[in-house]
């Protein structure tokens, strides 16, 4: 689970007095019925007018009296249009556990005392499930087998005692550690901070990136993007890696520079990617890594809605309980750092 922060003043000292209750927007996937905490759109408003706005009001509405709100509408120029109108909104929940769409406002609204939290760590299970059915599908060339209309001599490779390089260190990346436990890998955990992640034999930074790649069996890419980590992988990084590599993206499109992963199947530089997210998304048609017989791509499916619409729904249960009891909000974002 992330790690929560204390409320700020203005919270700390207002939340009991107001007797804060949560509405939220509820676009037609988000969330369930059964899983919708108390009442009914898109902000977090003092009692009083939660019975009055129900379920039918939206952002538009006054919310003047609001110290925060529950963004499900997911555009940033709309938030930061409802941000300016509303000086007196303090705390932001984001339905999204990626931010960096929203880095602009970001930036421009931290640095005016707002908080944002996001939904980094609830998604993690699902996507930890679905990079390691990627690297499973990879090792035992499911992409071939699929593709194949004749019966052929059986192939595969083992998971057991592989060294995995976990790029990332959130959520997902601690979900993935537990869930490879009972293979006996050995997981190499690349971070910004040189900080030891609970699992891993061993932890970088991402300026030794380079140094650990040729040692990996499976590298999974499951870290935020930010301006440092833009094309985190390119022509450079797979080069390192060993031809018997499998490569699996569950982070964010950009962080790997897609014609250079395309060259390095191509030439075979590594042995097999498996995508969840990629750049462009979605990914044209035309593209090569459709016909490629190495590569499984998934059309951003590790987190679908059914599956993380409750997880969301108890983040955002939580955090407004926090908000209302002067507790640690979790998921808060590093509005510098953008993650």
């Amino acid at each position: 689970m992330d790690r929560g922060i204390g409320l700020p003043d203005w919270a700390a000292s207002n939340s009991h007095q107001k007797g804060l209750e949560a509405v939220m927007g509820q676009p037609e996937y988000f969330p369930p019925e059964h899983a919708r905490p108390p009442a009914g759109p898109v902000t977090v408003v003092p009692s009083e007018r939660s019975a009055a706005l129900g379920r039918a009001t939206d952002f538009t509405e006054d919310i003047s009296s609001a110290a925060g709100l529950i963004w499900m509408d997911g555009s940033p120029q709309r938030l930061r249009d409802t941000l300016n109108r509303y000086p007196n909104l303090r705390w932001v929940q984001l339905p999204v556990a990626g931010v960096d769409a929203y880095h602009d406002v970001l930036r421009e609204f931290g640095g005016k005392d707002v908080v944002f939290t996001s939904a980094k760590g609830s998604f993690a299970q699902p996507v930890a499930e679905h990079a390691l059915m990627l690297v499973l599908a990879l090792l035992r060339y499911l992409p071939e087998r699929v593709r194949a209309a004749t019966w052929r001599q059986p192939k595969g490779r083992s998971l057991y005692g592989a060294t995995v390089v976990i790029v990332g260190a959130g959520g997902i990346a601690l979900a993935l550690t537990q869930l490879l436990a009972p293979f006996s890998v050995r997981v190499v955990s690349v971070r910004r901070k040189p900080v030891p992640m609970k699992g891993a034999v061993a932890t970088v930074t991402p300026k030794e990136l380079r140094d650990v790649l040729p040692h990996a069996d499976v590298v999974v890419v499951a870290a935020a993007l930010t301006e440092e980590t833009h094309h985190m992988f390119a022509a450079e990084e797979f080069r390192a890696m060993r031809d018997s590599a499998i490569f699996v993206n569950v982070g964010r499109g950009a962080l790997v520079h897609t014609p250079d992963l395309v060259k390095a199947l191509e030439c075979g530089e590594i042995a097999a990617a498996g995508l969840d997210v990629v750049e462009p998304e979605p990914l044209p048609d035309e593209s090569p890594l459709w016909s490629c017989d190495r590569c499984i791509i998934t059309p951003h499916s590790g987190d679908p809605a059914e599956l993380v619409a409750p997880l969301l729904a108890e983040r955002v249960t939580h955090n407004i309980n926090a908000l209302n009891n002067g507790d640690q909000l979790i998921g808060v974002v590093d509005t510098t750092a953008g993650y």
